[in-house]
């Protein structure tokens, strides 16, 4: 009975350090492969869209200070005229919760005219939000916008779905609770890198396509 459980001991613990070293080193795989395309503003290239991600929205329909940052990062790639298109990807899984219109709105009251703005109501993940501005929104060269320590995980994604994706990183200050987000990003980074290479699921919703090359007043859903 103790030599079995001295096996177990040593199996356990080998387990978890070879499991250790796994999620080590897909974390520094997807880091490292997505900070190969993240620049600079003014070293961004023109592309077909600004793909904006989506972040908490609350009952009034004020944006986080991460995603406000995010949309005043986008718009400003906007003016900058890398894309005369925006594609703002969230949450709008619920009548109650809409994190897409909230930043429409954003955009609209800084200029952005209606039919340049694209809204991806289903990006209830970042590995939906890049499978369906692949093949709903039909952009193949997009510009991402987060904050940098999801902007890696964001452009690997893309890159690996056949996007060509670069990325702006919006950090201009810094965020309650952001030790935290970045440490459960490194089970985010493991988990899409699982789903990109090796499960490949279908998002929660598809449809007929919506090409960011159109007029993006053909997503929306409010005046």
């Amino acid at each position: 009975m103790k030599r079995f459980m001295k096996r177990m001991v040593i199996f356990t613990l080998v387990s978890l350090v070879i499991g250790a070293i796994t999620l080590f080193l897909i974390d520094r795989n997807v880091r490292k492969e997505g900070t190969k395309y993240i620049v600079d503003m003014d070293e961004a290239p023109e592309v077909d869209a600004i793909l904006v991600l989506g972040a908490y929205v609350d009952p009034k329909g004020n944006l986080c200070n991460m995603l406000e940052d995010r949309m005043k990062y986008g718009l400003e790639l906007y003016n900058k005229n890398k894309s005369g298109k925006m594609l703002l990807s969230g949450d709008h899984g619920k009548n109650s919760y809409d994190e897409v219109n909230a930043m429409k709105k954003f955009a609209e009251e800084r200029g952005v005219k209606k039919e340049n703005i694209f809204l991806d109501h289903a990006g209830f993940s970042t590995y939906e939000s890049m499978y369906r501005a692949r093949d709903i929104f039909k952009a193949k060269k997009i510009l991402i916008v987060t904050q940098e320590y999801h902007l890696m995980r964001a452009v690997y994604i893309a890159r690996k779905l056949g996007i060509e994706a670069y990325g702006v990183a919006s950090d201009p200050r810094n965020y309650y609770g952001i030790e935290y987000y970045k440490k459960r990003e490194i089970i985010a980074r493991v988990k899409d890198f699982l789903m990109v290479n090796i499960v490949k699921p279908r998002p929660t919703y598809l449809g007929e396509a919506i090409p960011v090359s159109g007029d993006g007043r053909a997503t929306h859903d409010k005046n």
